[in-house]
């Protein structure tokens, strides 16, 4: 049924990369919290790290809005079912504000998302380096896509007092509000790597302190008064919340002869699914799917865990940074036995990136887990961009011939590339074949978001109940 969410909502953009989103975004939805607000925090684009930081400021899982990977229909759906009951919605941009998909125009992109969601944009701009030119800027933004509302101007790195009365009066000529100037502050810089923030899960008592500190900045710099106002000019938004209730399909119920193992009820097979800070990387629907599709899903540590969790009958290894733990996981060598015992048993198991190296004869040098007859090593050369792939071979998590849209981002190499039954066939941008497919084993470089495949969740939750209950 179509309702109507009226969730206030903000959309924070800039111009290009490093102006400074994450800062306000972050900052923004952390000092909103504070005033007692239930904020649903929203990151465009495919982006993992940032999502962290968003949960730590509101206490609520950071959901992603990606067009390119669950295709635009699904982003309003997806933000209402996120943003259910909550006063107010703050959506991080991704990259500038009109660029998405290489080649595909505005797909993908953080005007696209605001569009889709009716939702005010207000701008953050990189000030350091400029005074009356950033009204030119700011209305070359604001005239480029008429069906794009910029509610406002954040101004980021502002010098001085001086540079601040230049900036507002050149903006006030374009009759553009500015919502806030926020100074150089060093104090409250996070650590990058590769393209990103470091995970949350890897600092959180740093990053407790700094998503505090910029809680503080953004609450001494804007008007959150007229944000507020701002997001509760947004229209109601006419759509059919996403429910993984309603995606999902349960498994099919196995032989009432023998009850599943694990702490579930029965007929839910235990699906272990990695975390801990080398594998970070995970998107919320995917576990709010396997339970809709009748699993059980708890977390464990290959960091710290030396056995599989009792019962554990599928196994879910995502994305992260595993080359920065390689010793510590290599170091596990029970854990690494256990996984390997458990795809030697046929179980099903799904790796993704940093899983596809776990799974690999060894990661720069230091063994892993030895189930693919491959060797992992860092390097020079980053792999980044969205994919359009199809399934090559039957697997636990798709049948052959499935199509989907993904994501890359490594700077790693498995050598390798692609075992004798490839996981995904890429059709674009670059046609090639990619991955691991061997018994139980899906092991690809490839993200994917199963909320715009469904059936991959259910397929995988399929699969490890007939895994629980054949006793193995």
């Amino acid at each position: 049924m179509v309702t109507s969410s009226t969730v206030p909502r903000l959309v924070i953009a800039a111009p290009s990369s490093g102006s400074g989103k994450t800062t306000v975004a972050t900052g923004l939805m952390a000092a909103f919290a504070e005033r007692g607000l239930a904020v649903s925090p929203h990151k465009a684009g495919p982006d993992y790290i940032d999502p962290g930081y968003h949960a730590l400021a509101t206490g609520r899982p950071g959901r992603n809005l990606d067009a390119f990977m669950c295709g635009p229909e699904l982003v309003a759906p997806l933000f209402a079912h996120g943003a259910a009951g909550c006063d107010l919605a703050v959506v991080e941009g991704v990259m500038g504000l009109y660029d998405g998909a290489a080649g595909r125009g505005e797909l993908a992109s953080t005007a696209q998302v605001a569009k889709l969601l009716r939702a005010p944009v207000v701008l953050v701009v990189d000030a350091s380096s400029q005074s009356r030119s950033v009204a030119a800027l700011v209305h070359g933004f604001a005239s480029f896509d008429p069906q794009v509302r910029l509610g406002g101007v954040i101004l980021n790195k502002v010098g001085s007092d001086r540079h601040e009365v230049m900036l507002r009066e050149a903006l006030e000529e374009a009759g553009m509000p500015v919502l806030g100037v926020l100074r150089r502050a060093p104090q409250v810089a996070t650590p990058s790597r590769h393209l990103g923030l470091v995970p949350v899960a890897e600092r959180r008592a740093d990053a407790l302190a700094s998503v505090a500190a910029l809680a503080d900045q953004v609450r001494a710099g804007c008007d959150l008064d007229a944000l507020l106002a701002l997001a509760r000019s947004a229209p109601a938004l006419a759509c059919e919340p996403w429910s993984p209730e309603a995606a999902a399909l349960p498994h099919p119920a196995p032989s009432r002869n023998r009850a599943l193992p694990g702490p579930g009820p029965y007929g839910r097979p235990l699906i272990a699914v990695a975390g801990g800070p080398a594998f970070t990387f995970s998107y919320a629907e995917h576990a709010e799917l396997l339970r809709a599709a009748g699993a059980d899903v708890v977390t464990f540590d290959p960091l710290k865990d030396e056995a599989l969790p009792p019962g554990t009958a599928g196994l879910v290894i995502g994305g992260g940074f595993p080359e920065v733990y390689a010793p510590e996981l290599s170091e596990n060598a029970p854990l690494r036995a256990a996984v390997a015992a458990f795809a030697a048993a046929g179980g099903p198991v799904a790796a993704e990136c940093a899983g596809l190296l776990y799974l690999a004869r060894s990661l720069d040098g230091k063994p892993m887990c030895g189930v693919l007859d491959a060797d992992a090593r860092m390097s020079e050369r980053l792999t980044l961009g969205y994919r359009e792939a199809v399934a090559v071979s039957d697997s636990p998590l798709a049948a052959a011939g499935t199509r989907l849209r993904g994501h890359e981002f490594h700077r790693t190499l498995v050598e390798p590339a692609a075992g004798p039954a490839p996981a995904w066939g890429f059709t674009h941008p670059e046609r090639r074949v990619e991955g691991f497919v061997q018994g139980g084993v899906h092991a690809s470089y490839l993200h994917t978001h199963w909320a715009a495949q469904p059936s991959v969740a259910s397929r995988f939750a399929a699969a490890a109940a007939g895994f629980a209950a054949a006793g193995r």
